[in-house]
């Protein structure tokens, strides 16, 4: 029966296993057609914003995974276009993500296939995810073919995830959903649609464009409305100095009929005197 080896020592044997593929690589390996290229693209941008949402995310891009394989030392080895890992402990995998030193272990594995680049052998790399490390979801994309499969591990092997009555499918652990949207796998987190970087540069270009004709049409209400309190302010002035004209007049007229009428009762007075004085002087005759 196999005896491990001691951790140090099998850290140093994951280390040379990692070089020795890398080594091992074809040229067509580090040659991407523009679908793949294009599709992992969007992917990344995408859980980019998953993972501000949620920081036990971790996603990983091309990253050689190592793990045990029973009755050897050599370990298994598969190379996912994209990886998505969950725990709360961040990795410091570099040249590789050796399972057995890691806190975590994939959780999905994501890959593109071209039918005018095959990268890898992907029938190969699918049994080591199902049979090996036994990954919970695989995400299988023919960019060429506008076809895309989930599968989720039901302990004993891949089933096809079927979709929901939104049309998408879902990977309930992350929140997350996945569907083909325009000939692109795009992702929905907590229901919403994750919209791309250039998308949303977009939507923020036009909200400031937008913004900059209201503040325009703000500042142009705002002159008009100084202009329409200056003129009020104006035709207020004259109406106080016209009520002020006609109080002035109304004191005169009243001080006026005053005057007339403290003349009248004075020659009324008068009048009567005159009478009085010319009876007296008839008496005295």
């Amino acid at each position: 029966m196999h005896s491990p080896k001691p951790r140090i020592l099998m850290r140093l044997a994951y280390a040379e296993a990692a070089q020795q593929f890398l080594r091992s690589l074809p040229p067509e390996h580090f040659m991407e057609a523009t679908a793949q290229a294009t599709q992992r693209e969007i992917t990344l941008e995408s859980l980019a914003l998953v993972r501000a949402r949620r920081p036990d995310v971790q996603v990983f891009n091309e990253l050689l995974v190592q793990y045990p394989r029973p009755r050897t030392d050599k370990p298994g080895q598969v190379v996912p276009d994209n990886m998505i890992v969950i725990h709360p402990e961040p990795s410091h995998a570099e040249g590789s993500f050796d399972v057995p030193f890691e806190a975590g272990s994939p959780f999905c594995v994501l890959e593109y296939v071209s039918n005018s680049n095959k990268r890898k052998d992907y029938d190969d790399n699918m049994h080591k995810y199902e049979r090996e490390l036994k990954v919970p979801y695989y995400l299988l994309f023919y960019p060429d073919g506008r076809e895309l499969t989930l599968y989720h591990h039901n302990k004993r092997r891949y089933v096809s995830v079927k979709p929901n009555e939104d049309d998408r499918l879902a990977i309930p652990e992350l929140d997350m959903e996945v569907a083909l949207l325009e000939g692109w796998v795009r992702y929905w987190y907590l229901g919403d649609f994750l919209a791309l970087p250039a998308q949303l540069q977009s939507e923020l270009d036009e909200a400031k464009r937008r913004l900059a004709v209201a503040q325009r049409e703000l500042d142009i209400s705002k002159s008009q409305l100084v202009s329409t309190n200056n003129q009020l302010i104006s035709t207020n002035n004259r109406l106080v100095a016209a009520n002020t004209q006609r109080d002035d007049a109304k004191t005169k007229l009243s001080a006026e009929r005053r005057a007339r009428e403290a003349a009248e009762k004075e020659l009324a007075r008068l009048r009567t005197q005159l009478g009085q004085k010319r009876r007296n002087n008839g008496k005295e005759m």
